[in-house]
């Protein structure tokens, strides 16, 4: 499989739990931090919930 390298670019203050519950799945704590995943289906829906907080770049 092929892995991505996902990035916290906004902040989850005021934002949903789920929200928040997502970012901490993907391994995201703090604005600027990344993490490198494999992308499997899971991994892409809970991208696709929160793509508006991250950057993701394929490696």
């Amino acid at each position: 499989m092929a892995k991505i390298k996902v990035t916290k670019i906004k902040s989850t203050i005021e934002k949903d739990e789920r929200v928040k519950r997502t970012m901490q799945a993907l391994g995201l704590g703090k604005v600027g931090s990344t993490n490198e995943l494999e992308n499997s289906p899971a991994v892409a829906g809970m991208v696709r919930r929160v793509q508006h907080l991250i950057k993701v770049e394929n490696l």
